[in-house]
């Protein structure tokens, strides 16, 4: 988009729209708004590639004491807190954990064919992939429809320059 070079000379700075009233910002012609929202998206590029460089620093920094505190109480994952002059550094390295949903399967149908309730020792959940369901034909959808409930997302809305790609 050419809004680097073209600003109009009355457009807010990206500064001042924090402050602005939203129904102020809505009746801003539409040119302006095109320019405020080039001007935000290269700000938040910008924002997301400086916070991955700093806090890719704060982990060569820190990481090495992090894990040596972590391992002195015997602690694989998890927040530890240590002192770095006049600051406390609290670093918190998350447990992630992920299971095989074929031999949990498999767990569950032992659970089961032993008598017991699987409910008791893992969450089940059952999902239907939207590109399944609009396949289907439509007996076997309608007897799925009553469990299926459909919600919107956020709007995304983009101003495009007349004759811009697309």
């Amino acid at each position: 988009m050419p809004f680097p070079d073209n600003t109009p000379d009355n457009t807010p700075d990206i500064n001042e729209v924090i402050n602005l009233p939203v129904g102020e910002i809505a009746l801003l012609p539409v040119d302006l708004l095109a320019v405020l929202q080039w001007e935000i998206d290269a700000a938040a590029k910008q924002m997301k590639a400086v916070t991955a460089r700093f806090n890719t620093a704060l982990e060569v920094r820190f990481a090495a004491r992090a894990a040596e505190v972590r391992s002195a109480s015997g602690k694989d994952t998890g927040t530890v807190r240590f002192d770095e002059g006049d600051f406390t550094i609290v670093a918190d390295l998350p447990k992630r954990v992920d299971w095989d949903q074929n031999r949990l399967a498999a767990m569950v149908e032992r659970i089961r064919a032993a008598g017991d309730d699987p409910a008791e020792y893992v969450e089940i959940s059952f999902k239907v992939p939207e590109r399944n369901y609009v396949a289907w034909p439509d007996a076997i959808r309608q007897g799925f429809e009553p469990a299926r409930t459909v919600r919107t997302g956020t709007l995304k809305v983009e101003i495009l320059a007349q004759g811009a790609d697309q």
